[in-house]
């Protein structure tokens, strides 16, 4: 694919580092008392290790020990971030993960031959406790993975797999049951606080359909429902671990409806969820920006221009910079126009007969607008597919194909040449109306928009093989509302 502009790219790459270091640079510390962790690895040839700490789904160095007598001391003059860390090697080969909360002056003491069996620690109860529950969260899923290969020898059996399933259910259980006792027994940990963020909706008493069948759809209500309801989104502790991020990730990429207006509504509840924590705050506003933006998914820009309108062009955005806002707003007016729904711009622009075309007065069911290169081999290609593909529709379908070379004696050889007479034919270099670069954010060719007979845009930035099914579906989808309408 040839590219023509790089500007987008280029603004995507400045606002994912300069937010990644306004995120490194504002982490709130306190030089209250200082940290100073002593690690001992019986075995280990390291002569140095590091610690470093999560943020998001990305890990951050903190500090550097070198080995002496044995052992390796992080220190340092301020506190730590509360979160779970990460103790490597030079080789950076992962040993073990730290909490790090209240308790920051503690010794911890292992074996290369097994770090997890052999760890132990001294002056810190939080990691006592957790390598406790880590454990015994071992013992138990080796004892499913060997019921659930005990089940596949068995699958004949009903009366196997019932017994087996049950003790299965009953491991299971007790994992669940372990993590309530602590959380009840240590109200105060950051552990819990842990526990309560891996928690999972379960639904009870699902409803059975008149089928024999539990009522799916009301499992899924109830797990999107309930799905935050015991995550702590005002501890920030929790950026400096991996849940927060992946459930993120799985609530807006698996759980909710893939699309944008149900997906700008459950951002804009989250978000407010978690106005008490400014980092918080921070971090999950980037994150859904940052997301949006970058999405592949057609019109999933209209969330991104959503995120930027409600927080950054408001003020919101405390952290950004003002080069910041002006940039990701210049984006975000960039796109507003030639989003899903809207009326794409007018064009007027030269034809082959040196007059001029314009795209609102092209009568057509559905109108095709292309931005190719007649020297650009992908636009070739996909210039071949859609003619075979227009030529042989059994609807009114035109093209409105807008030639971004300048050379205008070339382009009408190419128009011949590919047997594409029959399209609107216009060339980008002489225009009545805005430069079409600024209009369709038209920064790679070839670029595809598809319009309704209102000029409405129902799709853009296709193959002609995905626009083909996408075309097909939306007049079946149209079908039932235009025969109401008719009645």
């Amino acid at each position: 694919m040839k590219i023509v502009y790089n500007r987008m790219i280029m603004r995507i790459i400045k606002f994912a580092f300069v937010f990644i270091l306004t995120f490194l640079g504002q982490v709130s510390l306190s030089g209250e008392t200082e940290y100073k962790i002593t690690v001992s690895i019986k075995g280990s040839e390291d002569t140095v290790l590091y610690l470093a700490h999560y943020y998001g789904d990305k890990t951050y160095l903190d500090d550097t020990a070198f080995v002496k007598k044995g052992k390796f001391v992080f220190n340092g003059d301020s506190l730590l971030h509360g979160g779970i860390y990460i103790i490597a090697g030079q080789k950076n080969n992962r040993y073990f993960e730290l909490i790090i909360d209240k308790e920051q002056k503690f010794s911890v003491a292992t074996d290369i031959s097994n770090v997890i069996e052999n760890i132990s620690f001294k002056n810190s109860e939080d990691n006592t406790l957790f390598y406790e529950y880590i454990r015994f969260n071992t013992e138990m899923h080796q004892k499913i993975g060997k019921l659930k290969r005990k089940l596949s020898q068995y699958a004949d059996n009903p009366d196997s797999v019932r017994l087996i399933s049950n003790e299965i259910d009953t491991i299971n259980k007790q994992l669940g049951d372990y993590k309530i006792d602590f959380i009840n027994e240590h109200p105060d940990s950051f552990i819990s606080v842990l526990f309560n963020a891996m928690w999972e909706p379960d639904p009870q008493n699902i409803p059975v359909l008149k089928n024999g069948r539990e009522d799916s759809i009301y499992v899924y209500q109830y797990y999107k429902k309930h799905y935050w309801d015991k995550f702590d989104l005002t501890d920030d502790r929790l950026l400096h671990t991996p849940l927060y991020n992946n459930k993120l990730k799985k609530y807006f990429e698996q759980v909710l409806y893939q699309e944008p207006d149900t997906i700008i509504t459950e951002a804009d509840k989250l978000i407010a969820k978690t106005e008490p924590s400014k980092e918080m705050f921070k971090y999950t506003v980037w994150w859904l920006t940052y997301k949006f933006e970058t999405s592949k998914v057609m019109g999933f820009d209209r969330i991104f221009v959503h995120m930027v309108d409600k927080y950054y062009a408001t003020g919101k955005a405390f952290w950004a910079a003002p080069s910041i806002i002006k940039s990701i707003t210049e984006r975000a007016d960039a796109l507003r126009p030639i989003l899903l729904g809207e009326t794409a711009p007018e064009m007027i622009l030269i034809d082959t007969a040196n007059g001029f075309t314009s795209l609102h007065h092209t009568e057509a069911d559905y109108l095709i607008v292309l931005f190719y290169e007649y020297g650009c081999g992908h636009c070739q290609k996909e210039i071949k597919a859609m003619k075979k593909w227009v030529d042989s529709a059994g609807y009114d379908i035109k093209v409105f194909a807008v030639c971004t070379d300048t050379s205008l004696v070339k382009w009408k050889k190419f128009i011949k040449d590919y047997k594409i007479t029959n399209w609107i034919n216009v060339n980008g270099t002489r225009s009545v109306t805005p430069d079409y670069h600024n209009l369709y954010d038209v920064n790679m060719t070839p670029a595809i928009f598809l319009l309704d007979e209102k000029k409405k845009i129902i799709a853009k930035k296709l193959k002609t093989e995905q626009l083909r099914p996408f075309l097909e579906n939306y007049i079946f989808q149209r079908q039932p509302e235009e025969n109401n309408s008719s009645h």
